[in-house]
This record gives structure tokens, C-alpha cells and sequence, in this order.
């Protein structure tokens, strides 16, 4: 008896259309396989700038939408840059839509910062996601500086290490 593969909401705080953060979770997507039906949230452009006078009941559609999409997710894999020694603004903004709601509270998370240095957005990363009440894990955490170097043109990781931090997450992330 097989078990039912996780839904997971793979956030990419990258806009850009072949980002290294993309490529990184689409690696994780490869390394769980059959174990995640991986669905990438792709809204976060069309999210409006947050606003704490808007209650949830007035919430834009869009907003709407994202909060759904958490709800309704066995677990959530946040990927990102570091932009300016932080987490992207047009991350925050839609972490920041969340806050006046349960849909991250106990959820599984996996949290990756993978950029030139981003040490900074890494520990900003896990600092809101842990206020927001997240399950995650340091093993279901990762920090990958100089992503770059660790991807070869078709943006494919290259790194053995890489590889090996990368399914040590997928393992640690399907036991939260």
C-alpha cells in the first residue's frame, strides 16, 4: 500500500522567469519524486501592497486565493533570494498578508535562502516563518550561498554537497 503523495506549495520569492530559486525547487521536486504533488504559487505579482485596515473578510481575491492555497497545502517549501541583506519585498508583502490568520500556524515548512550570500534574508526567512507558527526543523532549513556556482547552464545543481543537503531536507521536511 502506497501512501498518498503530500501536497506541497512550492513560494518562490524570485520573479524572474529561470531563477536560481526555481531551479532549486524544481531539484526538490525531482529528489522527493512520488512523495510530493509540488503546485508553485505563482501570484505573488498580483498580490497588492498589504494593508492592515483591509480585515480578511475584505480581503482581495488575490489575497484570498494565497491564504487558500497555504490552507489547503499539506506543507509549504518557501525558496528565495536574498535582495539588499533581506527577503525580498515582494515576499514579505505576501508573508505579511497572512499574519492576521491561522494558515501557517503548524504547517510544515521547509525554508531555503539560496543567493549570493543570504545570510541575512536566511535568518529574516525563518524569523517570520517561525512567528507565523510554521512546523519546520533546523534539518528542514537551508542557507545556500553562492547558488550560482552550484547550478551548471541548464540550471541543474552540480554540487555533490548540494545534493546531498537537498535530499536531507526532502527527508526532514516529509517527517514534519
Amino acid at each position: 500500500m502506497s501512501l498518498a503523495p503530500k501536497n506541497i506549495l512550492a513560494i518562490c520569492g524570485s520573479t524572474r522567469e529561470v531563477s536560481a530559486n526555481l531551479q532549486i525547487i524544481r531539484a526538490l521536486e525531482a529528489i522527493a519524486g512520488k512523495a510530493w504533488k509540488l503546485t508553485l504559487y505563482k501570484g505573488l505579482t498580483e498580490l497588492p501592497y498589504f494593508n492592515q485596515d483591509v480585515g480578511n473578510e475584505q480581503a482581495p481575491q488575490s489575497v484570498k486565493d494565497f491564504r487558500n492555497a497555504i490552507e489547503g497545502a499539506d506543507g509549504v517549501l518557501i525558496c528565495t533570494p536574498e535582495y539588499v541583506f533581506s527577503l525580498p519585498g515582494i515576499l514579505k508583502n505576501a508573508l505579511e498578508w497572512t499574519v492576521s490568520t491561522t494558515v501557517f500556524s503548524d504547517k510544515p515548512a521547509a525554508l531555503i535562502t539560496a543567493s549570493s550570500s543570504g545570510e541575512k534574508a536566511h535568518e529574516s526567512l525563518v524569523l517570520v516563518m517561525k512567528t507565523l507558527g510554521v512546523k519546520t526543523s533546523e534539518e528542514a532549513c537551508l542557507h545556500i550561498p553562492g547558488v550560482k556556482a552550484k547550478l551548471d547552464a541548464e540550471g541543474r545543481v552540480n554540487s555533490d554537497l548540494l545534493n546531498k543537503q537537498l535530499q536531507q531536507l526532502v527527508d526532514a521536511f516529509n517527517k514534519l
